[in-house]
């Protein structure tokens, strides 16, 4: 609202003028005053970066009366790894500056104040990054442009301050290591944007590493900040819905009092959580780690976030005791090629006015180039870098460097798309307008030459990704990061967490190699069940005695081996997956296609006496009957349904009924064809129309009985729970039994009178009596389905459907085997068989 710009324009306004003109009484060393006003490093250019890192830890504090001017802020304890941050961002700048492709003909300046890390030395840092009237680095004064964007701060708190005043005017700000979800907030914060991740997906990552090692009772400390309390609230609540509890969370600043932070170790070392989640700055967690090793705290799980896990500040072999096993996420390290000989190059002699050049030797060697100074080396800045090992030279772990160097071209990439003019010229044009803000988020997306791809999405946030660090100790003693998983936020959920367990080093110098616990409660025993206790989480509780009256689990349900829960049933159904069901469905086709193989060779032969003799219309129509018998097994696999169920009873009973009604009008042809007196009586007697009539009479009764069986008591699927008490049998319940067995007993009742018509006629005379074959099959077909009915009834489960496909897989053989085996022997194997004359029973002789 237009009030509230108007209401924070004066506001704005009120603090600058506190600031200057409080700052304005006489200092000793004017432009180069140590006071967070002036800038650190600076250097002109057409385009201005602005850049906020605390360089020192510590802020000087003085008494303000209402009758003096407040003294200037003075900032001590020089940070070795917040000024190599700054140097990177240097770095980065020259690199711009002798490219040939990223905005040619324009060189990059930079402007670097210290933010202190505490919330007013970085207002007064973001008003000397926007007012172009502060003082520089010269002996006298001059003014300066305001920069287009800045590059900072370290901590949320300050970036907040940082981006509010900043957004007033449109100037972007890029930070490197401010990681509160809070940031993400467009319509507080429209112009910021980071390059690494925000905390809403490490919250979430670090609940679900407590819940993958199965710690359901931990204890947090936070920041007492912006970044540890927005970052501390979502864990809590992520953790909530994971299932942990939290047993207490403390929060620390590190301008806290020493009661204070005694206090909150205390509450520590007497808590019964065996795992520590640390939502803690590095600073804050060297002020923690002091009060720890003084009062002894051993064997706790640490688990950190990124601002401390990857710290070597902390990686010291007095806290080995203390940290080593921690686990938390870090962010991807890299390599900047270059960056290693650009920092050993630092010296006073490139800026001999420059007072933090100065202070940076003097603190790294021990020495000082004032020789006033008693008991103190005087330095001779011939020191080389080279031998030193610290913060600032230890580029092993580029991780939060490489996000200076990432927002650094960020800004470059964004002001060279915004300079170009016209597209046809390749040239930028030095006389665009200029402006102050940076472009869409989709406009900035490149690629280092790493091949690291930059880019934000719709908040200014960059990709979350994570790797998961344990510190471990090396052959010599030292603390080395290891890399033992992942974490990828844009994976889909259950694949965004790796770990790789076995390369874990747990917790302190303990001798314990095995995972640590961290449970209020023990599991009950067998017996027992846990007992809420008032007043505590659900995480604690207290096992009691079972009662002797058990209670029944639900139908479909059955209790565990311990008894102490209900569990769902395993559904059992006969199945394709299974060694059974894939067995009989392939014995189904291959029965299947072994008919239409009869079938072809049938036809191939179907000129020739033998295919005649059998009646071939019949035949045929008998083998199509079978290879749908074969086929109808295939119903009874699989998990049944309403449409399976009644398909699969209804297929087996007209596809038997079809195939034993051609065997009947088969037989009938036989028997009348030999019995008959006249060859005259034969012709009405066994014509095709008879033939089909039988086939079509004999099949249309039982479609009669399925249909009425379909109409009043269709088969549907049951869920079988009284057999079997721990399992649920999914099966096809008959809808009426009476109705299945008519079915069946239709079946039987074709299959009898064709084995009593075969048995009179099976001595006819002919040298090939059918007759013979078509009685071996009733009697297989009888036989195997008489056997049927006890096994089918005593077969318990999935069993009761393998019985019935073994029926009509057998009884489908026997058929095919004993009709048609025989005619198949003698057309492929003794064609000199089948002629007319050896059909007849006589020979010919030719006149």
């Amino acid at each position: 609202p237009i009030y509230l710009r108007i209401w924070n324009t004066f506001f704005l306004f009120d603090i600058w003028s506190f600031f200057f003109f409080s700052s304005n009484s006489p200092s000793t060393t004017g432009c180069m005053d140590r006071s967070p006003q002036f800038p650190l490093l600076f250097k002109s250019g057409d385009i201005m970066i602005g850049g906020a890192f605390f360089v020192h830890s510590q802020v000087s504090a003085s008494s303000v009366t209402s009758s003096d001017a407040p003294d200037p802020l003075i900032c001590t304890r020089l940070n070795f790894r917040e000024f190599r941050f700054a140097q990177t961002m240097i770095f980065a700048i020259e690199e711009i500056n002798n490219s040939s492709s990223l905005l040619p003909n324009i060189s990059v300046g930079y402007k670097i104040f210290d933010s202190c890390g505490s919330t007013l030395p970085s207002t007064r840092a973001a008003l000397g990054l926007i007012n172009g009237q502060e003082r520089t680095f010269g002996k006298s004064c001059s003014g300066q442009s305001t920069v287009h964007a800045i590059v900072g701060a370290t901590k949320s708190s300050s970036t907040i301050v940082l981006s509010q005043i900043a957004g007033i005017f449109q100037i972007p700000v890029i930070s490197h290591f401010s990681t509160c979800a809070c940031l993400s907030n467009r319509k507080e914060h429209p112009s910021f944007f980071r390059t690494i991740p925000s905390d809403y997906y490490q919250s979430r990552a670090l609940a679900q590493l407590v819940k993958h090692f199965g710690w359901t009772w931990v204890g947090a400390v936070r920041s007492d900040n912006d970044y540890g309390n927005n970052g501390m609230a979502t864990f809590i609540e992520a953790a909530t819905q994971e299932g942990i509890c939290v047993e207490y969370s403390e929060a620390i600043s590190w301008t806290s009092l020493d009661e204070q932070v005694e206090r909150v170790v205390r509450v520590i070392k007497t808590g019964t959580a065996k795992v520590v989640v640390a939502f803690l700055g590095y600073d804050e967690m060297d002020i923690l780690l002091e009060e720890a090793l003084r009062q002894n705290i051993t064997g706790l799980q640490w688990v950190g976030s990124e601002s401390w896990i990857t710290s070597s500040n902390l990686a010291l072999r007095k806290y080995s005791g203390i940290l080593t096993g921690s686990i938390g996420f870090a962010i991807k390290k890299a390599k900047i090629a270059g960056l290693q000989e650009f920092l050993l190059q630092v010296h006073p002699s490139q800026d001999p006015q420059n007072h933090i050049l100065r202070e940076f030797w003097e603190e790294t060697f021990g020495c000082s180039f004032q020789p006033s100074l008693q008991g103190v080396k005087q330095c001779s800045g011939s020191e080389r870098l080279r031998d030193i090992k610290n913060p600032f030279t230890d580029v092993s772990e580029l991780r939060i460097s490489n996000n200076v160097y990432k927002a650094v071209y960020a800004v470059a990439h964004a002001m060279h798309s915004m300079l170009k003019c016209g597209e046809k010229s390749e040239e930028v044009n030095m006389s665009c307008t200029w402006k102050s803000i940076l472009p869409p988020k989709e406009d900035v997306n490149f690629s280092l030459q790493s091949g690291e791809k930059v880019y934000f999405d719709e908040r200014g946030d960059p990709p979350a990704t994570y790797q998961l660090v344990n510190w471990q100790k090396n052959s010599a003693g030292d603390t080395v990061f290891v890399t033992v998983g992942s974490y990828d936020a844009s994976l889909p959920d259950g694949k965004q967490f790796t770990i790789k367990e076995m390369n874990l080093t747990w917790f302190g110098e303990s001798k314990q190699v095995s995972r640590p616990i961290s449970v209020c409660s023990e599991s009950c025993f067998p017996g027992f069940r846990q007992a809420v206790i008032k007043g505590k989480p659900i995480c604690c509780f207290s096992c009691i005695a079972y009662s002797a009256e058990c209670s029944p689990c639900p139908l479909e349900y059955w209790s565990n081996e311990d008894h102490n829960k209900c569990v769902p049933k395993v559904i059992e159904f006969l199945s394709y997956e299974e060694t059974m069901g894939a067995l009989l469905a392939g014995f189904s086709l291959f029965g299947a296609s072994l008919t239409l193989v009869v079938s072809f060779v049938f036809f191939w032969f179907r000129h020739t006496p033998l295919v005649k003799a059998s009646n071939s219309e019949l035949s045929f129509l008998l083998l199509l009957s079978l290879t749908l018998c074969f086929l109808c097994a295939l119903t009874f696999i699989g998990q049944p349904t309403d449409w399976s169920c009644m398909l699969r009873h209804v297929a087996f009973g007209i596809t038997f009924a079809l195939c034993i009604s051609c065997i009947l009008t088969k037989t009938i042809t036989v028997v009348i064809a030999f019995t008959a007196k006249r060859p005259a009586n034969t012709v009405p007697q066994c014509s095709v129309l008879l033939q089909r009539m039988g086939v079509l009479g004999g099949t249309f009764l039982q479609v009669l009985i399925c249909v009425v069986w379909l109409t009043l008591a269709p088969p549907f699927p049951h869920k079988n729970t009284v057999y079997a008490a721990e399992r649920i049998i999914l099966e096809c319940s008959l809808g009426s039994s009476i109705g299945f067995w008519v079915v069946l007993g239709y079946i039987g009742l074709l299959a009898v009178l064709c084995l009593i018509l075969a048995f009179l006629a099976r001595k006819l005379p002919d040298n090939f009596n059918e007759a013979k074959f078509i009685t071996f099959s009733m009697l297989i077909f009888i036989a195997v389905w008489v056997t049927f009915i006890p096994a089918y009834v005593s077969s318990p489960g999935k069993f009761t459907v393998a019985v019935e496909i073994f029926a009509i897989l057998a009884s489908s053989f026997g058929l095919l085997f004993c009709i048609f085996a025989p005619k198949c022997y003698i057309l492929l194997l003794k064609p000199e068989r089948n002629t007319k004359n050896h059909m007849m029973g006589r020979n010919q002789v030719k006149t």
